[in-house]
């Protein structure tokens, strides 16, 4: 890697208390693997959230459509 073995090891334990990794001891090796459910949990939340301010956006548009229709982008 082009950082140092210690900058490595801190990344790892972000990693690990944000519950993204997890890493066990195997003899003189620590193991990594991946946890995929807390990228699930945080695409979930992106998703609902993406939807509440898509519909927010869209009744903006229709508020600024009906004062002013030449200020309105097409295709919005």
């Amino acid at each position: 890697f082009s950082m140092s073995a210690p900058a490595v090891s801190q990344h790892l334990r972000v990693l690990e208390k944000a519950k993204l990794i997890e890493r066990r001891a195997r003899a003189q090796w620590r193991v990594c693997s991946l946890s995929h459910e807390p990228l699930d949990e945080a695409a979930a939340w992106v998703e609902r959230n993406r939807q509440a301010w898509q519909t927010r956006f869209d009744q903006l548009d229709a508020v600024l459509a009906e004062a002013d229709p030449a200020q309105t982008a097409p295709g919005r």
